[in-house]
């Protein structure tokens, strides 16, 4: 490992990562933010710094087209995508997960058009949170390169052979210069070994993947892909474990921020959990018990943790950057509501959709969002979600 901090971009950090993991392709389709990414790949595969095929593609449902052909053969497989690339990519997602291909992806989340909009929220992978795949969010700059390394060795682990995707900002993330300790070639060898594939197609040894099913067998496929992306908590435990005995820093599904003795639980995902810490600390000077919740294990939903988490807090405020249009509430705050429906002392959970498209959600107005979830407890009736920061005609 080397102790030395580098400033660095993340998403060239990511590509760095994937050059420490030596895959063996790379297929992808530009678009913003994640471009940077797959260009300076390509740059180390033409400069002849990672041996691996990138494979140019005419759009990013064909990149995932490529990227299953080439780990249905063995091959160590990469690509990055946002936004309507995602979303193109959408009906392939399902096919890669439920074929058990072990595929990486960094989604670098963005919003989805229309009206048309480069900046980040999570719509795109909330878009697409069913399809199968094991989802991550992450943080920050140093939280991309390790959980990059790491899904590898979880998609790949043959308890596991499940699709990861990696889930970071657009922009807030993606395009800012960090500080970042990254470690050596041999580090990551001994951390991540050579694929070694279960099943390849082969034409020597001629066999089917992905067969027509008929209704008497369709149900119990879908049972198989349920009962392995559950299992799969206990490899992605593991294996962050194992990173963090390496490296020092240590990941959990949820990670807890001043939870000592918090009535209120912000909880949150991606790079707003970090703004919330401030907003945290803010709170905690005059003398507010609360604390903060943040969500980096997506898929599958780490539920036990959860509730062991929020003993004793009162109320639970789910900051959303998605809007689940006609639904109840954002999607994460859907899901921690249902999660805690039966819990005989559930917190009362509120819900805030805010930051979409890239508007700024600074510490004030976690703040504010922590005042107004506290300022209705007790009423029975409140609003129990709300699209915070609407700006209303003059």
């Amino acid at each position: 490992m080397t102790n030395k901090r580098i400033g660095m971009e993340v998403s060239i950090a990511i590509s760095e990562a994937i050059k420490l993991a030596n895959v063996d392709c790379i297929a992808a389709y530009p678009i913003t933010p994640q471009t940077h990414i797959v260009e300076h790949l390509s740059e180390q595969v033409a400069d002849g710094h990672l041996d691996a095929e990138f494979i140019p593609v005419e759009s990013e449902h064909s990149a995932m087209s490529v990227c299953m052909g080439t780990s249905a053969v063995g091959a160590r497989t990469f690509t990055s995508s946002a936004s309507q690339g995602l979303a193109l990519m959408h009906e392939l997602l399902f096919i890669a997960s439920a074929m058990r291909f072990p595929i990486v992806m960094a989604a670098v989340n963005r919003t989805l058009s229309a009206p048309l909009n480069i900046w980040n929220d999570q719509s795109d992978i909330m878009a697409s949170r069913d399809c199968g795949w094991i989802q991550v969010f992450v943080e920050n700059g140093q939280q991309s390169f390790d959980q990059t390394i790491c899904a590898f060795r979880i998609a790949e682990d043959r308890r596991v052979l499940l699709p990861v995707a990696v889930n970071l900002d657009g922009f807030t993330i993606s395009h800012v210069v960090e500080p970042l300790e990254l470690v050596s070639q041999e580090t990551v060898s001994k951390f991540l070994p050579p694929y070694q594939p279960l099943y390849t197609l082969h034409p020597d040894h001629p066999m089917t993947m992905g067969a027509f099913a008929m209704p008497e067998i369709f149900m119990e496929t879908k049972k198989a892909h349920e009962v392995a992306l559950r299992k799969s908590k206990e490899v992605i435990l593991e294996v962050w474990k194992e990173w963090g005995d390496l490296t020092g820093r240590h990941y959990q599904p949820i990670q807890g921020y001043r939870m000592e003795g918090a009535e209120v639980a912000i909880l949150a995902a991606g790079g707003i959990g970090e703004i919330a810490m401030e907003a945290v600390d803010a709170l905690r000077q005059q003398g507010r018990k609360v604390g903060l919740l943040k969500l980096h294990l997506w898929r599958p939903f780490p539920l036990e943790e959860l509730k062991q988490m929020i003993s004793g807090v009162k109320t639970v405020v789910v900051i959303d950057r998605a809007i689940s249009t006609g639904g109840p509430g954002g999607p994460i705050y859907s899901e921690i509501r249902s999660a805690l429906y039966a819990q005989p002392k559930r917190p009362r959970v509120v819900g805030f959709i805010a930051g979409l498209g890239g508007r700024d959600v600074p510490p004030e107005q976690i703040v504010e969002m922590v005042e107004r979830a506290t300022a209705a407890r007790g009423k029975k009736k409140s609003e129990e979600f709300h699209l915070f920061g609407v700006r209303e005609r003059g």
